[in-house]
């Protein structure tokens, strides 16, 4: 069985260096003739491994931790995925999978609901967040790994399973029969009309079909009345390049530069342009952003930007402007190697500088920003309009407020309760008004809350002892300077729990410091549409491509 599985990853490396070949092209040629003899070292390396080592070993999980290594070598952003990993990532890029529509956890040895997709199986059956699935198929799963769950939990669409849950405050176990079905991963989760004009639509991924989520959300918000929008950024990692040009190219006109990409190789150099007609020219828009949002959201918001299209409001955004090229190896397995670099219409390349530990880097978000950093004349660009931007650190908002945690700037204290799930665990104490999806469950222990519900002063004092169960040490100075952020948490974790992502947003953006700043800037998002340069294609000296790099020599 050894000789077998050491066979069956010796193709794999062979086919992963295959791969390579073919990303890096002519420039692996010149390093071919030492491919064998690398190879020899690594295969020699496993085979002692295997033969000597003391302990028991699996050949897989050393040469995935191997190419996992090699790949950490080149930047924060090339990475290997196991096929389970892979298998993940091409869920969140196709927004579809066979299941419940659930995300699972392991707490404390429970197979625990972290999150539900609405409208799915497991939401229409009545589970929600906190829920220990006990048991499946009659099995009881304590002890379990989230894998051996989710095994038993996907299957053929229209096929049912059974599953026993416990929930806080119930006695005993709720029993349900859960029919597996397509599970639509949304990236635009919230979409409503702020006032009588004022549209808001919060993309959260891109997936693959983001466009066509957006192209629905916009023409509904139109439908209502929308003569302005704002348009949430905010903690999209990023994702799918098309659908960032495609998302793009809904508010700027044809021919219109969005990003270009520079690598080593030839079809790695491309100029992507809008090439569709669009019907939101005249829209004024404040565009938020944060230090999470990455990738194919700073595409957007620097096109937006550039072409004097949109006021960007928030904070820099996180500086990645790597773009990932994902292969699918052998064994299900996959890669995802930087193969180019990207830039704005204006010039700008937005990838933030590392250190060699990436350490720095990585640790990006968990730092407060510089609102006055000093950027060098190099690094000056212009838009459409003549406004200056800056190249090499992210997309730097043209009107600055920290806000990390849904657009409040917390205190470390208050930061705490929402990266420990406190505001989320303290709803599972409220259930909805007449929620009559579980038909057979106990009679309800828990407070009923209908939709507008009012936040008290007891609900606050009972959350005040939550944390404390929870063993979070109040900080009675930060307590009381962070209320308004505490409030805001507390209706957002329950409507999120009781009654959808729609109604937790529209509830929030009353509080939302960020959005609240965005609503009073639509007047100078309007002056943007009437600068005399805004929607023209800017001139700008772009890297040569690779094809002109090669005439050059």
């Amino acid at each position: 069985m050894r000789n077998y599985r050491f066979l069956s990853v010796s193709v794999f490396v062979v086919a992963f260096c295959a791969v390579v070949g073919g990303v890096f092209g002519r420039s692996a040629l010149a390093t071919q003739d030492q491919v064998p003899d690398q190879y020899r070292v690594f295969t020699a390396a496993l085979s002692a491994i295997e033969s000597g080592y003391v302990g028991t070993v699996e050949s897989d999980r050393l040469v995935y931790g191997a190419i996992s290594g090699m790949l950490q070598t080149l930047d924060p952003h090339s990475s290997f995925m196991d096929p389970r990993s892979y298998a993940q990532m091409r869920e969140r890029q196709e927004g579809r999978y066979y299941g419940l529509g659930i995300t699972i956890s392991v707490v404390n040895g429970d197979i625990t609901v972290v999150s539900l997709f609405e409208g799915s199986p497991a939401y229409q059956k009545g589970l929600r967040r906190g829920d220990v699935i006990a048991r499946i198929s009659g099995e009881e799963t304590k002890g379990w790994a989230s894998d051996d769950a989710v095994r038993r939990l996907r299957g053929a669409r229209g096929t049912p399973v059974d599953i026993s849950v416990r929930r806080p405050g119930y006695d005993g176990l709720i029993a349900l029969q859960v029919l597996r079905d397509e599970i639509h991963i949304p990236t635009v989760p919230a979409a409503f009309m702020l006032d009588a004009t004022t549209g808001y639509i919060r993309l959260q991924d891109f997936g693959e079909n983001t466009d066509a989520e957006l192209g629905a959300a916009l023409e509904m918000l139109t439908g209502r009345g929308m003569e302005r929008l704002v348009f949430d950024l905010r903690g999209n990692p990023g994702g799918a390049l098309d659908q960032a040009i495609k998302v793009s190219n809904r508010f700027l006109p044809r021919g219109d530069m969005i990003v270009y990409t520079r690598g080593r190789v030839p079809n790695s150099d491309q100029d992507y342009r809008a090439t569709e007609t669009s019907d939101y020219l005249g829209l004024p828009m404040v565009t938020l952003v944060n230090r999470n949002s990455a990738s194919a959201s700073e595409i957007v918001s620097g096109a937006l930007q550039d072409h004097d299209r949109s006021l960007i409001v928030g904070e820099t955004t996180f500086g990645k402007a790597l773009v990932q090229s994902v292969y699918r190896l052998s064994e299900g397995a996959g890669a995802a190697i930087t193969t180019a670099r990207y830039y704005t219409p204006s010039g700008r390349l937005i990838q933030r500088p590392w250190d060699g530990s990436f350490d720095e880097y990585l640790s990006y978000t968990l730092r407060d920003q510089d609102a006055n950093k000093v950027h060098s004349d190099a690094d000056l660009k212009l838009t459409d309009g003549g406004r200056r931007v800056y190249s090499g650190g992210g997309i730097e908002p043209d009107r600055r407020l920290d806000g990390p945690v849904e657009g409040f700037s917390p205190s470390t204290f208050s930061r705490t309760l929402a990266s420990r799930g406190v505001f989320a665990s303290f709803s599972q104490r409220f259930a909805r008004e007449g929620d009559d999806r579980i038909a057979d469950r106990p009679a309800s222990p828990l407070r009923e809350l209908a939709p507008g519900f009012a936040l008290t002063d007891q609900m606050l004092a009972e959350f005040k002892a939550h944390a404390r169960e929870a063993r979070v040490e109040i900080d009675e100075a930060a307590w009381a300077a962070d209320q308004a952020f505490i409030r805001a948490m507390l209706r957002y974790e329950i409507d999120l729990d009781l009654f959808g992502i729609g109604e937790a947003r529209r509830n929030l953006s009353s509080s939302d410091p960020q959005l609240q700043l965005a609503l009073t800037l639509f007047g100078e998002a309007q002056r943007l549409l009437q600068l005399p340069a805004a929607g023209t294609t800017q001139q700008v000296t772009r890297p040569a491509s690779s094809t002109d790099r090669q005439a050059a020599r």
